[in-house]
């Protein structure tokens, strides 16, 4: 079970590297959620900073540099208990990349967006197991609001390759 304390850790962090982002950023959230691995759930924060977005050519594409700061708990599996990775270590990790959404902002479809970053991150386990992992993120943003789908894995490029699937919810401002 989380404890208080433990929980209170991440979320100082967070906050943290929420106040220490750049004053250049165009939107900060706050994200928090459950991520999944073998059907077993962990708690995970993540702060992420999307800038201002620039047309792709004529091509009625967005693009947005995405920075992201985050927090996965571990979780006790047995059977990988004595594995060379285990399952118990949480993991803090930070992304950079690319947020991309399509027309413009009197589009019904303008909210719903991709993004792709590549992440470095603080220890290995089942489900993370490279110095590197890539990050996807489907998702809605309106306004003050996010509901977002995130997978993280180092796309079958180091074995154990178990990945963390998390559903997030986030609540931002403009800066």
């Amino acid at each position: 079970m989380l404890t208080s304390s433990r929980l209170l850790r991440p979320l100082a962090a967070a906050a943290l590297a929420f106040a220490a982002l750049p004053a250049a950023a165009a939107h900060v959230e706050l994200q928090a959620g459950r991520s999944y691995m073998d059907n077993r759930a962990a708690n995970t924060v993540f702060v992420e900073s999307v800038f201002a977005a620039r047309p792709l050519g004529n091509t009625g594409i967005n693009w947005a540099p995405d920075l992201s700061l985050g927090w996965i708990n571990g979780r006790d599996i047995g059977r990988y208990r004595h594995a060379r990775y285990g399952t118990r270590d949480a993991i803090w990790l930070a992304a950079g990349g690319v947020r991309l959404n399509l027309g413009g902002p009197d589009d019904w479809y303008h909210h719903f967006f991709y993004s792709f970053q590549v992440a470095l991150h603080s220890g290995r386990t089942q489900a993370l197991s490279s110095a590197y992992e890539f990050v996807s993120t489907a998702g809605w943003q309106w306004r003050h609001f996010s509901l977002q789908v995130r997978h993280i894995s180092n796309g079958k490029l180091h074995e154990p390759n178990r990945g963390e699937t998390m559903a997030l919810v986030g609540m931002g401002f403009d800066l």
